[in-house]
């Protein structure tokens, strides 16, 4: 029995929620291709998972909306090598990162005055622009 995925410091997922399928590949490689099942699906199913609060589930099926289906099953896959087991745990790291990537939740901007150096910066780039655009002015003939 394999040992559960921790994601973030507070979501640990068994693996026992993840279904496995190994199916043939697609694309080159000849009879190898042909024989050997070393495209590995993975699937879990967010909305039934017992290990996720109400708002993982929520921010997860938000977040992931597109990578899920209308039951809310995740499903993702792996075809990069043609060993079963690296695909398996190539497919196992992607679906933490994608995981723990929807569970982050940016820090909010506190919103800060200008400084006084960037306030003039500011106000000599304006008077540097308007200067510019006043030559662009007709030229009076007398001058």
């Amino acid at each position: 029995m394999s040992e559960p995925l921790r994601i973030t410091e507070d979501l640990v997922v068994p693996t026992t929620e993840l279904v496995f399928r190994a199916t043939r590949s697609g694309g080159p490689g000849g009879q190898h291709v042909n024989t050997s099942s070393t495209r590995v699906e993975l699937t879990w199913d967010v909305a039934s998972s017992p290990s996720l609060s109400e708002d993982q589930r929520e921010r997860i099926l938000e977040k992931l909306d597109r990578r899920t289906d209308a039951s809310g099953v995740l499903r993702l896959t792996d075809a990069g090598t043609r060993s079963q087991h690296r695909n398996r745990e190539r497919v196992t790291a992607r679906f933490v990162d994608l995981v723990a990537g929807a569970l982050h939740t940016p820090k909010r901007r506190r919103r800060t005055k200008p400084t006084r150096a960037s306030k003039q910066a500011r106000l000599e780039s304006k008077k540097r622009r308007s200067e510019t655009k006043k030559l662009r002015g007709q030229v009076d003939p007398k001058d």
